[in-house]
């Protein structure tokens, strides 16, 4: 499902039990400086991650100030998040001029501790090649790192490298519980394209060797994935990113099944391997 952009208002964009994905919450906070927001999502882990801007965050107690360096946009510099426990009472301020902050979450009924991740802290995988068009990067905020800390949450930021080209090929779909072949991990992204009239098209094929559908993606799209391969890509000329939510059913471990009529391609595609060893 697509969702084009919108003023949210500071409202969920994919809220609680979503019909498409309800393991997933999404939501973008924007603030000026001096500006507050509290949320609290009952069932639902979060986390905290400054698109833009910088904000201090407190959570029942714990206290994380300055998150996030990023000025400009999401290419300016690292990013940095805070996990807030399933039903905790977050608030941020913000100190900078501005900021534009997502809180992204996944469905999960027990309480664990809250922490920051710095810029330093993060897990950075870059793979793939100009020649086979599947170069890009990764910037895992909290992912295997976080094991034990963190229930079924994997937050990442995904980068094109270079102008154009496709992500998240081979094709490859996460909708079943059926260890160890595939886990059912329900995922949100939202798109942002640099320059920012760039767009690209993300692709959802419900069955291997069937039509499928496309959605045309633009800078602040949203996409909702329930089931279904589902590569994407960008025009030639324009970088590409995307914030990466995945919330599994049964554990955070993601475990990707190839779509048979590509899985071949793994192994044309340099550090791969690597990348798929990140999400477990």
């Amino acid at each position: 499902m697509h969702i084009p952009p919108f003023d949210n208002q500071n409202k969920p964009i994919v809220d609680v039990d979503d019909a498409t994905v309800p393991l997933n919450y999404f939501n973008i906070v924007k603030l000026k400086q001096g500006e507050a927001f509290e949320y609290q999502v009952p069932g639902y882990e979060t986390c905290i991650v400054p698109a833009t801007g910088t904000v201090d965050i407190e959570i029942e107690g714990f206290k994380a100030d300055a998150i996030g360096q990023r000025t400009e946009d999401v290419w300016d510099g690292e990013p940095e998040g805070v996990y807030v426990p399933t039903a905790a009472r977050a608030t941020m301020v913000c100190t900078s001029a501005e900021a534009e902050v997502f809180v992204c979450g996944a469905k999960y009924d027990k309480v664990l501790d809250p922490f920051a991740v710095r810029a330093d802290e993060l897990d950075l995988v870059q793979y793939g090649s100009d020649e086979t068009k599947t170069h890009r990067k990764i910037k895992h905020i909290l992912g295997t790192k976080y094991h034990g800390q963190v229930g079924r949450l994997l937050v990442s930021e995904l980068f094109t490298v270079g102008e154009g080209g496709w992500s998240g090929f081979p094709s490859h779909k996460h909708d079943t519980d059926r260890l160890p072949d595939e886990t059912r991990h329900d995922e949100t992204y939202n798109f942002r394209f640099k320059p920012n009239h760039g767009s690209g098209v993300q692709m959802l094929q419900r069955e291997d060797g069937k039509a499928g559908d496309a959605y045309h993606i633009v800078d602040g799209s949203t996409i909702c994935l329930d089931n279904g391969y589902h590569p994407c890509a960008v025009l030639p000329g324009y970088q590409m990113y995307y914030f990466t939510i995945l919330g599994g059913l049964s554990q955070r471990s993601l475990v990707q099944y190839f779509q048979p009529s590509h899985a071949y391609q793994i192994e044309t595609i340099p550090g791969i391997k690597d990348m798929i060893a990140k999400f477990k």
